[in-house]
């Protein structure tokens, strides 16, 4: 079993992205069942994410438009347009190799990065 945490940073800021909504899905024969859903902490974290993951192929979704939605109407004081990319799904497979696995997001207005983590 794999435990999954996530680590969300809002690179055009150089900060951590407070209260990203996130959902973890598992992915069987092209469809999605939520597992588990949270939101990144003032350290852009969520330390563990759903239940231990089983080997399989799952992904995290970062709802990004009501991240930059209410960080922006919190900074300009009114409704941001929408951002370029509103979701980002980040699809990976667990082996039950690694007892956890850490996927974390760069993420800026137009762009996003992520990697596998340690």
């Amino acid at each position: 079993m794999t435990a999954i945490s996530t680590h969300v940073l809002d690179t055009a800021r150089g900060r951590p992205a407070a209260a990203v909504p996130v959902r973890l899905e598992r992915v069987t024969g092209g469809a999605a069942a939520e597992l588990g859903r949270a939101r990144t902490d003032d350290d852009g974290r969520i330390g563990a994410l759903g239940p231990p993951l089983e080997p399989g192929t799952y992904r995290l979704v970062f709802d990004i438009a009501a991240y930059f939605s209410e960080r922006l109407r919190r900074e300009a004081g009114q409704p941001p347009a929408p951002p370029f990319f509103p979701e980002i799904t980040v699809t990976f497979t667990v082996d039950g190799q690694d007892a956890h696995l850490h996927v974390p997001l760069l993420l800026s207005p137009f762009g996003y990065s992520t990697y596998r983590g340690s």
